[in-house]
């Protein structure tokens, strides 16, 4: 029999932190513990990322396995608001990221983790920033014709002349 319980969630003055109490789980008075968190992270989360918006619905459970190990289980999903890489249109860029296993596994640490309290903020928000495209491009952009007074966008596909052809052109014929 699973029992839930409700979750007490703690957010510091940023709004940083996700601390979930493990003292019913630790001491198996509860066989998991369900979260459900829907987040939308600030401007100072967001600072030094591409990320012009972006939210975050955590659903999952945390659990014990019989080596008395923390057991992560969430699927994150979300909406990421990148500008266009053509554009700088804002563009959405939908996501979801699984996170399973050992916290210590998770956490890259080979010790025992034994704590009451368990802040998942930074294992959330370290598996979105791996999440995050190196660009994206809003519908339609990709068939605008980018040029301008004396210029133009040429791509991989087309084929350019350099205007430094001719002269190479020229040390071959010495």
């Amino acid at each position: 029999m699973v029992i839930a319980i409700t979750l007490k969630i703690i957010y510091n003055i940023a709004g940083e932190f996700m601390i979930i109490d493990l003292t019913r789980l630790n001491n198996d008075i509860e066989k998991s513990i369900d979260v459900n968190i829907n987040y939308t992270f600030n401007k100072d989360e967001l600072e030094g990322t591409d990320l012009l918006d972006c939210n975050a619905s955590i659903k999952g459970v945390i659990t014990k396995n019989s080596l008395k190990e923390i057991i992560l289980d969430f699927n994150v999903s979300g909406m990421m608001i990148m500008p266009c890489a053509i554009t700088l249109k804002p563009t959405n860029y939908p996501y979801s990221i699984e996170i399973k296993g050992t916290l210590s596994e998770i956490l890259n640490k080979n010790e025992e983790i034994f704590t009451n309290t368990l802040d998942i903020f930074p294992i959330i928000w370290e598996n979105i920033l791996m999440e995050i495209p190196m660009r994206v491009v809003s519908e339609g952009a990709e068939d605008l014709e980018i040029k301008g007074d004396g210029w133009k966008l040429v791509t991989d596909d087309e084929e350019t002349s350099s205007p430094l052809a001719e002269l190479e052109d020229l040390l071959k014929d010495r």
